[in-house]
């Protein structure tokens, strides 16, 4: 199914997060945080390698003291992506940071606390070219709007977010991206399309708080794909009660499916039924689990009978219809092999990385001649 997204993304302003770009007409990046111990280094650092083995663009790592701000000076040293610093209460931390080579800094200006303390903070970014991303969230709104509204809503985030978009603008530093998360998918999304109408900044999308694995992915994409469906949205976090590995992934399905970026395999696989010629859910875990590694963009269909099998296997790279008594491989549309139900993960896999390394080669023959 190879055809592109409809979607018309937004026009907003580019920002460097490190050497990864946010806004404009770069890809939409995904975004993830550790949940370790930043005192701890070795595991910090650890598992930002494995989020950027996922696919994780860009990694925000909790900053709360002093002592984390100078474990964070060498997980910078080490990490394979960009870093953002997360900084809440004490100014002094961003400007420690700022200083150890930290890529963005997440500031929430109401709760760094005098003007003047935000003013430093902004003055050591736009002296060091680092951006700024202003988080505001409906947990954390200031007393005075919580008082205004009563309750968190999308004009209160919106206002929020304006204040500190109104700040920055006063001291001319316009390198910044923001985001108004609420756990509320209707609030959270409301607030995005009002906030996107006011400023040219680059918007970080995310459901906040939003549920474990099962129902944080579900809010997530509901809320997410609402707003990256009308062109919202510049770089992404998925907000999970999980591996935070899990976000990324969940983050990189979204934009596949969507057909905003393409990374590893998209499959299409049958949910199964008494038709099938095979175990349709044993193959696709085991498969899902074989091929993570892959990052070439290619399309595979399990389909476990002849039904929708042949229809969804002509459009794929690599597809598999059911049959009696063999199943039918197809490569680019055409087919091509039949295989046994026994050893059919095994030798589909085998297929499926042949024809992955052959699309690399192909893509690496193209890029040279450019």
């Amino acid at each position: 199914m190879h055809f592109e997204s409809p979607i018309k993304r937004r026009k907003s302003r580019q920002i460097m997060v490190g050497k990864v770009p946010v806004g404009g007409d770069a890809p939409i990046s995904v975004q993830s945080m550790t949940n370790t111990e930043t005192t701890d280094v070795a595991a910090t650092v650890g598992q930002i390698q494995r989020l950027a083995n996922a696919g994780a663009d860009i990694v925000r790592v909790s900053v709360p003291s002093m002592e984390a701000a100078e474990a964070f000076g060498l997980i910078r040293a080490q990490s394979p992506v960009p870093l953002v610093a997360d900084i809440h209460f004490d100014y002094r931390i961003a400007l420690r940071v700022a200083d150890l080579g930290v890529d963005c800094l997440r500031i929430n200006p109401g709760n760094i606390g005098r003007e003047k303390r935000v003013e430093a903070v902004i003055s050591k970014a736009k002296d060091l070219g680092i951006p700024i991303r202003i988080g505001v969230n409906a947990g954390s709104l200031e007393k005075d709007l919580q008082k205004k509204y009563g309750e968190p809503t999308p004009d209160a985030l919106v206002e929020s977010a304006m204040r500190h978009v109104d700040f920055l603008d006063r001291y001319n530093y316009p390198d910044f991206k923001v985001s108004v998360k609420a756990s509320d998918v209707f609030m959270a999304v409301a607030a995005y399309r009002k906030l996107a109408t006011q400023i040219e900044q680059p918007l970080h999308l995310g459901i906040t708080e939003a549920g474990g694995l099962r129902s944080g992915t579900v809010k997530s994409s509901i809320g997410l794909g609402m707003l990256l469906m009308d062109g919202i949205g510049d770089t992404i976090r998925v907000s999970l009660a999980a591996d935070p590995v899990e976000e990324v992934k969940v983050g990189w399905d979204m934009l596949k499916s969507l057909k905003l970026r393409a990374k590893g395999i998209n499959f299409i696989a049958c949910p199964s039924c008494s038709r099938q010629n095979f175990d349709v859910i044993k193959t696709m875990n085991e498969l899902e689990m074989r091929l993570e590694d892959i990052t070439t963009p290619m399309d595979v269909a399990v389909i476990g009978c002849v039904v929708n099998g042949p229809g969804e296997a002509k459009e794929a790279d690599i597809g598999l219809a059911g049959g009696t008594p063999n199943n039918l491989v197809y490569v680019d549309g055409q087919p091509s092999t039949k295989l046994k139900a026994e050893n059919l993960v095994e030798e589909l896999e085998a297929l499926i990385r042949a024809k992955a390394a052959a699309k690399a080669r192909a893509d690496e023959s193209i890029i040279a001649k450019a």
